[in-house]
């Protein structure tokens, strides 16, 4: 129990690292909790108008999580990753370094389903390049493509991580919530748009 409770907090405290925020700080743009939703994902760091930090930032995200994941595997083969992915999910969504308040976690999700299940964090990848394709909407791609995973994972035959992620996909959905009202009235930013209200 207690090095599953490890686990969990050395996910945490992984998932915290506000990589977007790093990024623009060093690249000296404003201060992104000032722009858009102010939150520290990739989508409002594209509002600044760098796609090349909104990236990087997408991949640091992604990247946190998967190495959460896998350390967490190498170093402690009893203990479940399921806990350090957790973890890392709710260090990124609620940072402890600035007052909880961080992203929307869709990286961070992705990144540990790589860790967790290649096969399915492929499926994920898929849809959310076809969602986004068709709508332009970076929210609806990550509903969508979130709300696939833990079905994909049932079908995959990993039971176990399909609760995990269930439970993740709820939390990605109640973050987006204000997405979802945007979406339903049509007024929804899409990917590339500077300075939205809120981040997909």
């Amino acid at each position: 129990m207690l090095n599953s409770l490890l686990a969990l907090v050395f996910g945490y405290l992984c998932g915290s690292i506000p990589f977007g925020l790093v990024l623009t700080r060093f690249a000296g743009t404003a201060d992104l909790r000032s722009i858009g939703s102010g939150n520290i994902g990739a989508t409002n760091v594209l509002r600044t108008g760098r796609k090349d930090l909104a990236a990087a930032t997408l991949l640091l995200d992604a990247l946190k999580g998967l190495a959460a994941v896998l350390i967490v595997a190498a170093l402690a083969p009893g203990v479940p990753p399921l806990f350090a992915a957790a973890g890392a999910f709710l260090g990124h969504v609620f940072p402890v370094w600035l007052g909880f308040r961080g992203g929307k976690g869709v990286a961070v999700f992705l990144g540990c389903l790589f860790g967790l299940d290649w096969h399915v964090a492929l499926v994920f990848v898929v849809v959310w390049l076809a969602v986004a394709a068709v709508t332009r909407y970076s929210s609806a791609a990550a509903l969508v493509a979130s709300a696939a995973t833990p079905l994909a994972l049932v079908v995959d035959g990993r039971r176990d991580i399909a609760i995990l992620y269930g439970l993740l996909t709820a939390l990605v959905w109640w973050l987006h919530r204000a997405n979802i009202a945007r979406l339903l009235a049509g007024t929804e930013s899409k990917i590339g748009a500077k300075a939205a209200a809120e981040e997909a």
